[in-house]
């Protein structure tokens, strides 16, 4: 692969994770309680997270990555999605965010599909495991805090 396809490749990523951190941000300013600008800002520090990753591995190389595997609960693939409002319900909050996590994991995992046997492969296999990460937590407090208390 020539190096300025693998930058576009890069590009594309730091793309969609520049959007996740903007999306988060917005989300911040419709709701009013702290808890949930918290847990929103945490999100957003992860995708930033997400943009040094990409950023170090233009200039540094993908090196050895690992690619753990992590556990679906599935919610997220059986709920209706919602669409942001002012002052949210976490519930709503929650959806939001194991939705978008699933988006991402699933771009991820199609790209890796495009790039068999290279390194890129792995590094969005890899990409695609700290989103599912991210969308089990949601999951796990969706299942702890909605579910349970219907």
């Amino acid at each position: 692969m020539t190096k300025e396809k693998f930058n576009e490749v890069i590009d594309f990523a730091i793309d969609g994770e520049k959007e996740a951190v903007k999306f988060y941000q917005e989300l911040q300013q419709r709701t009013k309680f702290l808890a949930r600008k918290e847990m929103l800002k945490e999100l957003e520090n992860m995708e930033k997270g997400h943009i040094v990753i990409l950023e170090n591995i233009r200039s540094k190389g993908i090196g050895k990555v690992t690619v753990k595997e992590v556990t679906n609960l599935n919610i997220s693939e059986y709920i209706v999605d919602v669409k942001p409002y002012e002052d949210m319900t976490y519930q709503d909050i929650l959806i939001i965010a194991m939705k978008k996590e699933e988006q991402a994991m699933k771009l991820y995992t199609n790209l890796a599909g495009n790039f068999q046997g290279s390194e890129l492969e792995t590094l969005f296999l890899k990409l695609a495991s700290e989103e599912a990460g991210h969308k089990l937590q949601f999951e796990t407090l969706y299942d702890e805090h909605v579910l349970k208390e219907n």
